[in-house]
């Protein structure tokens, strides 16, 4: 089996240790996390972790299974680039005089699709979401001017299949109410 990128997603409590519990699956296995995003879900009171990973797909479906195990956790599941619409966000903060002093500067915001959030005296901020390699290439560009600081996010994403938990969830609910 060939390394791929896989999305995994972990619908959970929100508790704490349980990120140190995950990123402890990881770690035995030997297996780099390359991007991590913990955020609400659209189930109320339920936590949503994005975890990026390149590995096979034996492995990723050992470490779900793996994730599922821990208590807080409600499912997980895996899916592959093909299987989700993801994006990532990044910004950059680059010295004020440029934006007017490099024409270039400001064709290279246009092109790109980015947005400028702020400038002030000092510095001016750029956002730009979409793809690693779109956030990569606004980066290269950039960089002969002089980035002063530089973020990017983990993945966010949604599967194109629809996720069963909110189903599942809504049935369990129904069922304590009764």
């Amino acid at each position: 089996m060939e390394n791929r990128t896989y999305t995994i997603s972990v619908y959970s409590e929100n508790n704490v240790g349980l990120l140190n519990r995950i990123s402890g699956i990881f770690l035995k296995r030997h297996i780099n996390i390359e991007s991590l995003n913990v955020s609400s879900s659209e189930i109320e009171n339920v936590s949503r972790f994005v975890i990026v990973v390149n590995t096979t797909e034996h492995w990723v479906k050992n470490i779900v299974g793996q994730i599922e195990k821990q208590i807080e956790v409600i499912k997980a599941f895996y899916h592959t680039d093909e299987e989700t619409i993801f994006q990532e966000s990044a910004l950059f903060k680059i010295a004020s005089h440029l934006l007017f002093d490099e024409r270039q500067i400001q064709n290279i915001i246009k092109v790109s699709n980015a947005t400028i959030v702020t400038v002030s005296r000092d510095f001016f901020v750029i956002s730009k979401s979409g793809r690693r390699n779109e956030i990569e290439e606004l980066y290269q560009q950039l960089k002969p001017f002089g980035i002063m600081q530089f973020v990017r996010s983990g993945r966010i994403s949604v599967s194109k299949a629809e996720m069963k938990i909110s189903a599942m969830l809504r049935e369990f609910q129904e069922a304590e109410e009764v």
